[in-house]
């Protein structure tokens, strides 16, 4: 691509062909409008072999157990700290999930935010052997680049954690806390020492992980605008794609298919949390979304 050309890290053919006749089809919608949303977890950043917030959690609860060894004793606990996958498996997702976030009990916000920020300026993907938070998709940063030039509001949704998200959100992607929209951890008013008001997160999950169709929900009931373009990459991500291009303005659903072992990992992707009906490529496909092969379609994955 020569300088100044627009998405210079997706090659030449359909897939992008489809993202800048979008882009201009878009010019005729309203600027109020035109929003778009994005899933994270293999769609903005990488999501193996194990999400960044897992990481996060682990890094917490390693510390923890050092200090205080019978923490790990733990079911939950002791089946991650071995790496017995088929006991986290037989756990399951949304136990484990509970006891990690139990973690940060207590935690008011902004002591939280620090915790994962310092994660983050110090973490390093074991698989990639980069910063963790280099592990951002360069074409999806060139996408959402495109989408602001031409006025549209840019959100996550995202199945991970909203605080975790929003901690990061404003770095990684320019995404402002407010229009990050994922799993609600409650938090509980009270007062400190002195009688001032604070807020404390709990081990409460509010409304269930924020995948399906919990995704659209969450976008009308926290954002109140829908989306014309909407990009994910597994099926807890299917309910707000077919919602993004039931209209009859210009709209793009947008699946990000890992078909990247040399450069990325090589996989399907699937929901966490729910049971799909059949594999979102397969929805895809009959939907006539637009599919994007990460060996095809980008020059490079990563940030240099």
């Amino acid at each position: 691509m020569t300088a100044g050309t627009p998405l210079p890290s997706w090659r030449p053919g359909a897939t992008r062909d489809a993202l800048l006749g979008f882009l201009d089809a878009a010019r005729s919608v309203p600027r109020a409008d035109r929003v778009a949303y994005f899933d994270n977890d293999g769609t903005l950043w990488c999501e193996r072999p194990a999400y960044v917030q897992l990481e996060f959690f682990l890094s917490a609860l390693r510390r923890r157990v050092a200090d205080d060894p019978s923490i790990g004793e733990r079911d939950e606990f002791a089946a991650l700290l071995s790496g017995d996958q088929d006991r986290v498996c037989e756990l399951g997702l949304a136990r484990i999930a509970l006891a990690l976030a139990g973690l940060f009990e207590g935690f008011t916000p902004e002591a939280f935010t620090a915790e994962v920020r310092t994660f983050m300026a110090t973490a390093t993907h074991a698989a990639l052997g980069r910063p963790m938070s280099a592990t951002v998709y360069q074409p999806m940063l060139e996408l959402i680049g495109e989408l602001r030039r031409q006025d549209f509001t840019v959100g996550i949704v995202t199945g991970g954690g909203t605080e975790f998200v929003r901690a990061v959100s404003e770095d990684l992607y320019g995404v402002p806390s407010e229009l990050v929209v994922g799993t609600l951890i409650a938090y509980d008013f009270g007062r400190d020492g002195s009688g001032r008001p604070e807020l404390r997160r709990t081990g409460r999950v509010l409304g269930g992980a924020n995948e399906g169709p919990v995704k659209v929900a969450n976008i009308q009931t926290q954002l109140g605008r829908r989306p014309i373009l909407a990009a994910g990459n597994s099926g807890g991500d299917r309910e707000m794609l077919e919602w993004a291009v039931a209209t009859d303005r210009p709209a793009l659903a947008l699946l990000v298919d890992h078909d990247d072992a040399e450069r990325e990992f090589a996989y399907a992707g699937k929901a966490a949390t729910l049971t799909e009906a059949e594999p979102i490529k397969e929805t895809a496909a009959r939907a006539g979304w637009t599919v994007v092969s990460m060996a095809g379609d980008w020059e490079t994955v990563f940030p240099r």
